[in-house]
């Protein structure tokens, strides 16, 4: 017979006694007579009302994501951008009547994305200022209609009830089994997209890795190549390669010859979970990819990467991850997203850092960087 530990007995005490405070909590956070109670309490007024805003913001959330998604369609930050207008010298330019334009305007300065300026105009908020100039973020919020529609009956979404969504057909590597004989036509909404919210990404990793020291970059699944694009103006000695779909590649090839970067790059159209990737690059990444797949699938990706690097390369992991304190969030949006995508799953990075280790991974790391909502950056070694 073998006892347990103390230290693990002490840990399953100490487990089973938070967990019966925390039932505690719930029942008495639950009571409609405390809840009267702590908003009467001075004490914990300021407590029992922020929790009432918090509960506030999760009912009017959807309300809240259509007025910015309104905001961004009139193309209204750039409006204002140049100057603060009244609803009436508004209406016109965005082809809304003017009770709907001031509507439209009292909706967002709550939101702190316009704010009232002096004879009854508007400017832009500390929010709407901030999108003015990133038309990256733009881009993503645009496309969220797609992700809208598919959330319309979220339980039917969860118990699988649902046809093929927006989102899927969007993506349609998601759907499709013959990827590699998808069209220019059926990538090319999608790989705008990701070429266009690329550049947010990618500031984040090349400030997070040093390229010194490193010959060549292969972006895996690279889309129209603004990761390498980037990556490019920031390490000039760097060779570039990018493999991703035929339809792709060759949207790729056009933006390099466009850039100048032709001489620089090698592009490689293929199928990432089928084809054996080029041989050659000491550093190669995989940008907003592994989230999309299941983890059979992921392992398998990552074991065609471990394949295709040298001892002392690194395999560059970007991309939104769970269970990043200060970004919590992100599962409930990348959970539903690739809910409704029909595939893929937010990881934590440990999560990632297991599937690493059986793709023959000897280490990885979470490297620090500064903009933990939008995305983070795992570095892998061979050895």
């Amino acid at each position: 017979m073998t006892l347990p530990s103390s230290s693990s007995w002490l840990g399953v005490r100490l487990a089973a006694w938070h967990d019966s405070l925390r039932a505690r909590r719930d029942r008495l956070l639950a009571n409609p007579a405390f809840q009267r109670w702590s908003l009467a309490n001075p004490l914990t007024r300021p407590i029992a009302r922020r929790r009432a805003r918090q509960m506030l913001d999760l009912s009017a959330g959807f309300v809240y994501s259509q007025i910015l998604f309104a905001c961004a369609r009139l193309d209204l930050f750039a409006l204002l951008l140049e100057r603060p207008l009244t609803p009436q010298q508004a209406a016109a330019q965005l082809r809304l009547t003017e009770e709907a334009t001031k509507r439209l305007f009292d909706a967002a300065a709550s939101l702190a994305l316009l704010e009232r300026r002096s004879g009854g105009r508007f400017g832009l908020g500390q929010l709407g200022a901030a999108l003015a100039g990133n038309p990256a973020a733009l881009a993503l919020i645009t496309h969220q209609h797609l992700l809208y529609a598919d959330l319309q009956d979220p339980v039917a979404l969860l118990r699988g009830e649902t046809p093929v969504g927006a989102i899927a057909r969007y993506w349609p590597y998601s759907v499709n089994d013959s990827r590699r004989e998808l069209t220019d036509a059926e990538v090319a909404p999608y790989s705008a997209l990701m070429a266009a919210s690329q550049p947010l990404v990618a500031q984040e990793a090349l400030a997070a890795f040093s390229f010194a020291g490193r010959k060549r970059l292969m972006d895996v699944g690279g889309g129209e190549g603004a990761f390498l694009s980037a990556a490019a103006a920031r390490a000039p000695h760097l060779e570039l390669a990018l493999f991703d779909l035929p339809a792709v590649a060759e949207r790729a090839r056009r933006r390099f010859e466009a850039e100048g970067l032709a001489a620089r790059a090698s592009v490689h159209g293929g199928d990432f979970l089928a084809d054996p990737l080029p041989q050659g690059a000491d550093v190669i990444s995989l940008v907003r990819i592994v989230h999309d797949h299941d983890d059979q699938t992921a392992l398998a990706l990552l074991g065609n990467v471990r394949r295709a690097l040298p001892p002392d390369g690194v395999l560059l992991i970007v991309e939104a991850m769970s269970g990043v304190r200060g970004a919590e969030p992100l599962d409930a949006y990348y959970g539903f997203y690739t809910l409704a995508m029909g595939r893929g799953q937010p990881r934590r990075a440990d999560e990632i850092a297991a599937l690493l280790a059986r793709a023959g991974f000897a280490r990885s790391a979470l490297l620090p960087n500064a903009n933990i909502a939008l995305t983070s950056v795992l570095a892998a070694y061979p050895e």
